[in-house]
């Protein structure tokens, strides 16, 4: 259909959009992504409708933006990627970086940290030392003590906790 005055942008969109849709889907193969790349389409396409020549052939025209949008798109994704690709690696490593508690018990010497740690509440102490000292994994304090799991990593973190401001006072 060529762009005439009696034919409204309005009445393209229910004539194409549909179509438009399956083929935005066809390349993107994502439903919600494909809608918000129509629906993108659309509105470059209503934008620049007014500055259309009447020769134009408003189907093409109309998947040519869509196919850009797609595109666009794609870009986005690629960049997306590639930042996490660069950066993940080094959020991963800030991740697993030792606290100031574990720098401490490691620079420290044993019996200054036995001395904090023994200042704690008891059920902090136990989960402390073995997690420290005698290098035990999490699951391996819980079958020693007989305590849950979760238990187990309540009182580390809460045991981390109040141990930082006595390393803090110390350093």
């Amino acid at each position: 259909m060529e762009a005439t005055i009696n034919y409204t942008f309005e009445n393209y969109v229910s004539e194409y959009a549909q179509s438009l849709y399956r083929y935005i889907y066809s390349l993107i193969k994502h439903p919600q992504r494909a809608e918000d790349l129509l629906q993108e389409a659309l509105i470059s396409a209503y934008l620049a409708f007014p500055s259309l020549k009447e020769e134009t052939n408003i189907k093409n025209w109309l998947y040519k933006i869509a196919l850009n949008k797609c595109r666009d798109q794609w870009r986005k994704q690629q960049s997306e990627r590639q930042f996490l690709e660069e950066r993940l690696p080094a959020l991963y490593e800030e991740a697993k970086s030792p606290g100031a508690d574990e720098l401490f018990v490691k620079k420290s010497n044993r019996e200054e940290v036995e001395r904090i740690i023994f200042c704690l509440p008891e059920k902090y102490k136990e989960p402390l030392y073995l997690y420290y000292f005698e290098q035990m994994s999490l699951k391996e304090i819980s079958e020693a003590t007989k305590l849950p799991l979760s238990t187990i990593k309540t009182r580390l973190r809460r045991g981390k906790a109040k141990l930082h401001p006595m390393i803090v006072e110390e350093k």
